[in-house]
């Protein structure tokens, strides 16, 4: 009985150093949760009615994190909360988590187009990937949104404010450990003109009730 105590309290302890979620606010340039951050140009932290966020140029501004939050998680959501500007690029990818030495990565990224912009997703695996996209949904530009790539083991599906965008049945293997770019594709190309106000990286498949609440 100690010894299974003991390896139970092991295993507490072990699971204990993955917490089930991580929320980044981007209220500050040197951190984004516990992580600190290797900064690129010169991304501004502004105020906002929603509170401080962090502005990103369009043209050389990101922030990178030696850390890949969703490693190892056999399901997951990833949320972000972000206001992309009215005249950015037609391509941009403002969240990018890669694992080292592959080109395994979960990707967000927008398209914008005549009448708004429409979310891209975009998962990578050893064992299957997936791109979702619907150039008929469009959203406003220069508002606040709330995007969500989602994977319940079997089903990856992606959300803007709640409201599906897509799904697509694919089996992603797990990703291992590795870095996050914020405002620009891990390589540095196509970089993101807006704001970005917090980040959530869960490691189950959330339900749109429990996503973060859209600004208003």
């Amino acid at each position: 009985m100690r010894i299974l105590l003991l390896g139970l309290s092991v295993s507490t302890l072990l699971l204990g150093q993955t917490p089930p979620a991580e929320t980044w606010r981007f209220d500050r340039l040197d951190r984004l949760g516990a992580h600190p951050t290797h900064v690129e140009g010169a991304p501004r932290v502004v105020e906002t009615p929603q509170g401080k966020a962090v502005s990103f140029d369009g043209v050389r501004d990101a922030l990178f994190v030696d850390v890949h939050p969703l490693a190892g998680a056999e399901t997951f959501t990833l949320e972000v909360i972000f206001r992309p500007a009215a005249d950015g690029r037609p391509e941009q990818r403002f969240f990018h988590l890669q694992e080292t030495g592959a080109p395994t990565r979960l990707l967000l990224e927008t398209r914008l187009l005549p009448g708004g912009w429409c979310l891209d997703s975009f998962a990578a695996s050893s064992s299957g990937s997936k791109a979702l996209i619907d150039r008929q949904k469009l959203h406003s530009l220069g508002t606040w949104h709330h995007v969500a790539m989602v994977y319940d083991g079997t089903t990856f599906r992606h959300f803007v404010d709640g409201v599906s965008q897509g799904e697509a049945a694919v089996g992603l293997a797990l990703q291992a450990a590795g870095r996050t770019s914020v405002g620009v594709r891990i390589n540095r190309v196509d970089y993101f003109k807006g704001e970005i106000l917090v980040a959530r990286m869960s490691r189950r498949a959330l339900a749109v009730k429990e996503f973060l609440p859209v600004p208003r």
